[in-house]
């Protein structure tokens, strides 16, 4: 009886621990080279998404209407950031997928600003992982994405920094992006607690995260809402916003 007790505490003990894995924290806060930095990642089977417009097709702007519009479903957000360039009617910049359908499409081509410096790429939502791809290499072998953004420049490409990366830079700004392990399982999505210059933020991925392949989405706008860290960063309207999904409660 003593035995039975035993191995049905240890049974409710590893049922226990396997429920506190699936939702355990998704961000937390990282210093590196005396800068702060605030890190979210999406694993193995997590409901990782894009965001863009309403059932009225307008945009949907902000973190507050993502997380109502989930709500209906019984559903919350566990983080959220920009994800991506965009127009004034906050439109996407670059190729713009979610849940299949396609609904801007692949720039290939140089051009001015952060976006147009190639070479720039895609993060893509993959039925089972994600990807950072050059968007020339993404244009000649597209893979089946069920969402994906495209943005610019690359951060970190094959293990090496951006070539148009300057340690000396004077140019800094509140930046965010994404990189990928290597297996392709994990997606980790950084912001910058205070401006920091490209060759810096691209440290970041490299040198701390291991990510071979690291893409910028933005700057100065650069926004992150994470509840367990207390953040709910707000700001004018946005574009294309990514976010991981959890049931709500």
């Amino acid at each position: 009886m003593i035995r039975r007790l035993s191995l049905t505490l240890a049974a409710l003990l590893a049922l226990t621990a396997s429920a506190t894995t699936a939702f355990s924290a998704a961000c937390r806060t990282v210093d590196h080279e005396g800068r702060g930095y605030a890190i979210c990642e999406a694993g193995p089977g997590d409901d990782l998404r894009l965001f863009l417009t309403a059932p009225d097709d307008k945009p949907l702007g902000t973190f507050e209407r993502v997380d109502r519009a989930l709500g209906g479903d019984g559903l919350s957000l566990e983080f959220a950031m920009n994800a991506g360039m965009y127009h004034s009617d906050r439109a996407p910049v670059g190729l713009y997928i979610q849940d299949g359908a396609e609904t801007a499409r692949l720039i290939t081509s140089a051009g001015p600003g952060n976006f147009g410096l190639l070479p720039n790429g895609v993060f893509c939502i993959l039925p089972q992982g994600y990807a950072v791809i050059e968007t020339r290499a993404f244009a000649a072998n597209p893979p089946p994405c069920r969402d994906a953004t495209q943005s610019g420049p690359m951060l970190v490409i094959d293990g090496a920094l951006h070539p148009r990366f300057l340690p000396d830079s004077t140019s800094r700004y509140v930046r965010n992006g994404v990189g990928v392990s290597p297996d392709g399982s994990r997606a980790f999505f950084a912001i910058s607690d205070r401006p920091v210059t490209f060759h810096e933020f691209a440290r970041l991925f490299r040198d701390v995260l291991g990510t071979p392949q690291a893409l910028y989405f933005d700057g100065r706008i650069s926004r992150l809402y994470a509840p367990e860290l207390n953040r709910s960063d707000f700001g004018f309207p946005m574009g294309p916003i990514l976010g991981l999904v959890r049931p709500a409660g």
